[in-house]
């Protein structure tokens, strides 16, 4: 069998006019700074993962789902390589809290304009495609 991208969802939770981002920890990213998000299952939608992953590692949850864009990911030094797809949502409610303290470090909220500099890969390739939240509402 050929190896293949995996496909990675990425959640850009908005609350308050802010974006939800966690500092990773362990052996993948350790350090730079990413949306939630996870591994899309076997027969998942994108909706559903997004979902689950955001409550799994943060405890809250979120409504009004909507595809934004992807971000093509090759982790060199990795070996990995991941699809990423951007998918934004809004806050629904919750006590955000960390809830896989191996894989974050911690939560927090930012202004779209004012993310931290140690970006994690597919944040950094969002950007750079110009992507900006303000595109996402109607």
């Amino acid at each position: 069998m050929k190896n293949r991208p995996s496909v990675g969802v990425a959640v850009i939770v908005i609350k308050n006019g802010k974006v939800l981002l966690g500092k990773r920890k362990g052996s993948h990213g350790s350090g730079y700074w990413a949306f939630p998000g996870g591994h899309l299952e076997m027969n998942e939608s994108i909706e559903e993962c997004a979902r689950r992953e955001v409550f799994e590692e943060t405890g809250i949850s979120i409504h009004n789902i909507r595809y934004a864009t992807f971000t093509n990911d090759i982790f060199k030094e990795e070996k990995k390589h991941y699809v990423t797809l951007f998918v934004v949502a809004e806050y629904n409610g919750g006590d955000l809290q960390v809830n896989e303290p191996d894989k974050c470090e911690k939560w927090d909220w930012f202004i779209w304009e004012k993310f931290p500099e140690n970006q994690f890969l597919s944040l950094k390739k969002l950007l750079a495609q110009g992507f900006h939240i303000l595109n996402c509402y109607n």
